[in-house]
């Protein structure tokens, strides 16, 4: 069964690969957790992210939007000195902002959901990537998403971000066409 290379021969990447990267996904909460993830894993490979996902839900309350969204200068302190996830203020108030920012368009009537999918007409775009090497960093629509979120004061969402976490909650499908899941992906 072949995998796409990044996953390597470390079995949390590849139950990660094999279950949760490129699935798309629809729920603000899980798409605000995912968010939050990519932003941390910012400059830092993904197997520390991943290694750091358990504590990550536990610090940040199962990453209810609401609960993050209300997150005070006290607990800003409490995550400075949680070792079991990424020790940077930046991102941990910017985790706090797009809480904020979440909530702001679910006021608005537009769920987060929505308005990512709604950049593809609620479609998967499929790359048809042969191999990992073909994989931009960054593409116009990552660009236009970061440039949208910026404008609407999210923090910590550069373009390549952005892309990673089109990528990871299934937006953009960038499994290897020879990958089993790229295969799995297309079918349903």
């Amino acid at each position: 069964m072949y995998r796409c290379q990044w996953s390597g021969n470390n079995e949390n990447m590849q139950v990660y690969h094999d279950t949760v990267w490129g699935v798309p996904e629809y729920d603000d909460q899980r798409l605000f957790r995912k968010l939050v993830l990519d932003m941390n894993q910012a400059g830092l490979s993904w197997q520390t992210i991943l290694n750091k996902m358990a504590n990550f839900d536990q610090a940040y309350e199962q990453f209810e939007i609401e609960k993050v969204a209300n997150f005070d200068e006290a607990k800003v302190e409490e995550l400075m000195q949680d070792a079991g996830i990424i020790r940077n203020r930046r991102k941990i108030e910017a985790a706090i902002i797009n809480a904020q920012k979440i909530l702001e368009m679910q006021a608005e009537g537009l769920s987060f959901s929505d308005y990512l999918w709604g950049y593809t007409d609620h479609q998967v775009i499929d790359n048809k990537v042969g191999a990992a090497s073909e994989v931009p960093a960054k593409t116009d629509l990552s660009d236009k998403i970061a440039k949208d979120l910026k404008k609407r004061g999210f923090k910590f969402v550069g373009s390549t971000t952005i892309y990673a976490f089109l990528q990871a909650v299934g937006i953009v499908n960038d499994h290897e066409t020879e990958c089993f899941r790229h295969k799995e992906l297309v079918q349903d």
